[in-house]
């Protein structure tokens, strides 16, 4: 077998599957089919990643252009160092950078990138629909990055990713997510990904952080983080997003630690093997205490390491369509 035969082997099993999506906008639309298949793929290119050089020919010679109008580090960080794995040419700018600040709109910003004849556009933008619309008005495939408040696709993919990796399944899993679930893209993707492939989903926080009618969604809300801990097979701890909130939603960050901050006496209530998640930044003291962040129920890292194979995935799967 020749070297580039090699290199590309961990692909090999993706060849004969039909993935005809140009975007990844969100896990609502996916099919339990096409989210397995997506994980399938990240379990094939992880091992990638643990060569003594860390790169595969697969995507030379695309462009994949990563637009961030909102800050990142671990996603912006993944999906570029996925581009550089998987032999693509990149260009990286931020909103702040680009021409946004002068009065340019979205589209055209999108349309002058298109013109360069870029394959894909991986987004991150604040308001909710933003790659929606961008894959209505360009060719180049586009990735949902995060998108205000609607959804945030490769986090929720990761997560599941890892999940699987340390239980060996999802169907009828118990995963609790506690925190500010009404402003966050990550706990929606992970709803729809999570109830499509047989979890059960508990949701947990404040009243006025849980929306009023997610029970729709197919998962069971509680306003008492004990409730969410016990039995729960992973703890999914969101941050809260006080820069998507125009009010206070609760008195203080103290008092939100001290009601629903998971600390050892409260993961005591969980299962002796329960997984302590979390999509970053971790705000120590509030969520959970740096003794749980850091602690072997911890598998925040596991997540970093395993969102750059799901991304990796995911700009593969979409260059079978371009």
């Amino acid at each position: 077998m020749t070297k580039a035969a090699m290199m590309e082997e961990p692909l090999m099993k993706s060849r004969n599957v039909h993935w005809t999506r140009k975007d990844l906008l969100g896990l609502k639309e996916l099919s339990r089919e096409e989210i397995e298949l997506i994980l399938k793929t990240a379990e094939s290119l992880k091992e990638v990643s643990t060569r003594s050089i860390k790169k595969v020919p697969t995507l030379r010679g695309r462009t994949v252009v990563n637009f961030f109008a909102e800050p990142s580090t671990r996603t912006r960080a993944s999906f570029e160092l996925a581009e550089k794995r998987l032999s693509a040419d990149s260009l990286n700018f931020s909103g702040s950078s680009s021409s946004l600040v002068k009065g340019e709109t979205l589209k055209d910003t999108a349309k002058n990138i298109e013109a360069l004849q870029v394959d894909l556009i991986v987004i991150r933008h604040s308001s909710s629909g933003a790659p929606h619309r961008l894959a209505e008005y360009v060719k180049p495939g586009i990735v949902n990055a995060g998108d205000g408040t609607n959804e945030h696709p490769t986090q929720a993919l990761l997560d599941m990713f890892t999940l699987k990796e340390k239980k060996g399944k999802i169907e009828g899993l118990k995963i609790s997510f506690i925190g500010d679930i009404l402003h966050s893209r990550v706990a929606r993707s992970n709803i729809w990904g999570l109830t499509k492939l047989g979890a059960k989903v508990t949701v947990c926080g404040p009243k006025t952080l849980i929306p009023y009618d997610i029970e729709k969604l197919g998962v069971r809300k509680t306003f008492h983080v004990e409730e969410a801990v016990e039995d729960a097979d992973a703890i999914n701890l969101l941050r809260i997003q006080l820069e998507r909130q125009s009010e206070p939603f609760f008195p203080s960050l103290g008092e939100y630690a001290k009601g629903f901050g998971i600390n050892a006496e409260r993961l005591a209530r969980a299962k002796p093997d329960v997984l302590i998640m979390h999509p970053g930044p971790v705000n120590h003291g509030v969520e959970l205490t740096s003794e749980i962040a850091d602690g072997p129920n911890s598998v925040i890292m596991e997540q970093v390491t395993n969102g750059l194979a799901v991304r990796m995935a995911v700009l593969y799967l979409l260059s079978l369509v371009r």
